[in-house]
């Protein structure tokens, strides 16, 4: 039982962060499978479209057996989107670690969560710092999810970049993708956060993969034709597809600076939104 000034509240946004937690570990978004689709009708190398097609199957294959799209279920990583009528207190991030717990136990989700030194797991996907709660204003009570798997997030990149250096963000970009090759299970999507803090970039890029891939700006295109030239391709094994899209969010920055992130996301772009009703 969450202690709370509005159990009703607590409760239903518990269920919520369970609801939000299943809803986006077996269904993947239509604007990604929409794109996974276009990769594969574009490569013209075999294998390239066998191992999107091998992709496709498993999306299918999860919906119907109302599993996990992939066995790496992520970190729990939450946007908490709180209107001026409901008091922010502990008790609402009390409820939404309750709801990653829930989720845990019955989806399932596979424990990922350990500590950083000692390597012990809590075998519920909670401690300290996690779930990675960001709270946000809004018009109604809202609980987002991007579960982050360890083999993408491991090629993420920052880098404090010279406020000359702008041209070569795309440079940055590409070199990321380069480094990471077939480790994050290409074709991925990227989030590229520019300017604002270290870290305020750094959460610009995670948040970048919340918006959908089916539309993109001119200087996005830009930055997925400079991946798409490296030829990495689905899984590493060559092809015209290494990125499915890259989405930008900036931030004003100091004059002396100009902070990039990169935030790789495989090609299990999980994102799903939730509104909470008590």
């Amino acid at each position: 039982m969450i202690p709370s000034p509005d159990s009703a509240l607590c409760a239903a946004l518990k269920q919520a962060t369970c609801r939000a937690l299943q809803q986006a570990e077996i269904f993947l978004p239509p604007d990604v499978i929409r794109a996974l689709e276009e990769a594969r009708d574009r490569e013209t190398s075999g294998i390239a479209r066998g191992e999107i097609e091998n992709i496709l199957a498993n999306i299918r294959m999860a919906e119907s057996l109302r599993v996990p799209i992939c066995q790496d279920t992520g970190v729990p990583v939450v946007y908490l989107t709180v209107p001026p009528d409901v008091p922010f207190s502990r008790h609402l991030i009390d409820a939404v670690c309750e709801g990653v717990r829930l989720a845990t136990r019955t989806v399932p989700l596979r424990p990922n969560v350990v500590d950083p030194l000692t390597r012990r797991n809590t075998g519920d996907n909670t401690g300290p710092g996690m779930p990675d709660v960001h709270v946000r204003p809004g018009e109604r009570l809202s609980v987002t999810v991007l579960p982050k798997g360890a083999g993408a997030e491991n090629m993420s990149r920052v880098a404090m970049m010279l406020p000359t250096e702008t041209g070569s963000i795309a440079r940055f970009v590409a070199e990321t993708m380069l480094f990471a090759g077939g480790k994050p299970c290409p074709p991925v999507v990227l989030g590229v956060g520019i300017g604002g803090t270290m870290d305020g970039a750094a959460a610009a890029a995670k948040e970048a993969l919340l918006l959908p891939i089916d539309t993109m700006s001119d200087f996005e295109r830009e930055l997925l034709d400079s991946v798409n030239e490296l030829g990495i391709g689905p899984m590493g094994l060559g092809g015209r597809t290494t990125a499915l899209a890259v989405r930008v969010k900036s931030a004003g920055c100091h004059t002396a600076s100009l902070p990039v992130a990169v935030n790789v996301q495989c090609w299990a772009c999980r994102r799903a939104t939730v509104e909470v009703e008590w």
